[in-house]
């Protein structure tokens, strides 16, 4: 049986029938935060991510590792009749069902929001779908890349004059993720209010759509679309990463006073008054130009002397890090960034540390990933089920 449950979300039930990532992700953040995620895995072969093959840890994939700690694992074969009866019956003591299967998937099973409200009106339905339920395109699919193409946001990444780039990180789905966990709380007091529960839904295109903020206000005030700068921002400057001695150093000129620490801390206060880098609308106009005369003192010594300097003076500054250098800071460590836990296969392991934290919850303590169907028993006994069910499902191959 599982531990006495902790953190601000103890006591909420979730069951999670999403894969992958955008879905998972969501899940993740519910469970770290303290409710009982139950993921309800297909048979065969469970979420598709745990048949990635690369990278593996002892013959288990590591993306599916990373996105589905402290969650249980029923593994449930919907395309059965008992199956979904089966599914109903876990539905009805729950809080929150979450998927994200392409639109009409649960539905045509028996299991999508209008037959699951019949049965239980005070659950919390979430979905994320490519493009939403709505629209002309409420049919398609959705892909992380396919969405950050969609919603502009590849136009915007990369350098000018270089072909269209995506995110390094599959942005579209880790956001969605986020969002329907943040839709699903809000859910979670309005039922508190009214014990009403309701359908909340986002898609990766209107989750890649909200990262253009500033470009969009930029669109809405001009008509005129923004291309990618790189890793400078379209509204300040400076405000991008720099070549050094011997790499690259992030500096924020967010502001004129940070504008004006910086012309002094780089031994050229004549550029306070320069007309081409004096105000922030003059430094937008001549962006190249100022990168390459900053460049050319940054050129003199190594980004640690830099990055020395400018914290001195109080100008936002800081490394571009590899994944490992990022994670193995003091900074990440001391906020618990880095989580380990032990697999009963993979071992000893390390995930994302969850990034909220909270002053009046403990947190629960971080358990490994399940593997397929670890807790079905254990998760049907809780719901009420006789072992004599649980026995006949099994053998019947609706559950493993």
């Amino acid at each position: 049986m599982t531990s006495t449950p902790r953190g601000p979300l103890a006591g909420i039930k979730v069951l999670e029938l999403a894969q992958i990532m955008a879905g998972p992700t969501c899940g993740m953040m519910l469970a770290d935060m303290g409710a009982d995620v139950i993921k309800i895995e297909k048979i065969p072969g469970g979420d598709d991510s745990r048949n990635y093959r690369e990278p593996r840890i002892n013959g288990v994939s590591a993306p599916f590792l990373v996105l589905n700690r402290n969650k249980r694992s029923l593994a449930l074969d919907l395309k059965h009749p008992k199956g979904v009866e089966t599914l109903k019956r876990l539905t009805l003591q729950s809080d929150v069902l979450t998927e994200n299967y392409r639109m009409g998937t649960m539905e045509k099973l028996g299991i999508g929001y209008a037959d699951l409200k019949k049965i239980h009106p005070g659950l919390i339905y979430a979905t994320v779908s490519g493009y939403g339920r709505t629209g002309p395109l409420a049919e398609k699919p959705g892909f992380d890349l396919i969405a950050q193409g969609f919603s502009g946001l590849m136009s915007i990444t990369g350098f000018a004059g270089q072909a269209p780039a995506k995110t390094g990180n599959p942005v579209a789905d880790i956001n969605a993720g986020i969002l329907v966990c943040l839709g699903i709380l809000a859910a979670l007091i309005h039922k508190a209010k009214t014990g009403e529960g309701q359908l909340v839904e986002t898609s990766l295109m209107e989750a890649a759509m909200q990262q253009t903020y500033w470009q969009a206000a930029m669109f809405f005030a001009t008509g005129l679309s923004a291309g990618p700068l790189g890793s400078a921002h379209p509204l300040t400057a400076p405000y991008q990463a720099f070549k050094t001695k011997n790499g690259f150093v992030n500096i924020g000129g967010a502001n004129q006073p940070n504008w004006e620490r910086i012309a002094d801390t780089l031994g050229h206060p004549e550029w306070k008054t320069d007309p081409r880098f004096d105000t922030n609308t003059a430094r937008l106009m001549h962006q190249q130009e100022l990168a390459h005369e900053i460049e050319a003192v940054l050129a003199q010594h190594p980004t640690e002397h830099w990055i020395s300097r400018l914290d001195s003076a109080g100008v936002p500054v800081g490394p571009v890090n590899t994944i490992e250098e990022a994670f193995s800071h003091p900074q990440a460590v001391a906020r618990e960034m880095v989580v380990e836990t032990t697999h009963p296969i993979a071992g000893r392991i390390k995930g994302v540390g969850h990034p909220i934290k909270f002053s009046g919850s403990a947190r629960p303590e971080p358990k490994p990933a399940p593997e397929l169907g670890e807790h079905s028993r254990e998760i049907l006994l809780s719901f009420g089920f006789a072992e004599a069910e649980i026995s006949a499902l099994i053998a019947e191959k609706v559950v493993r």
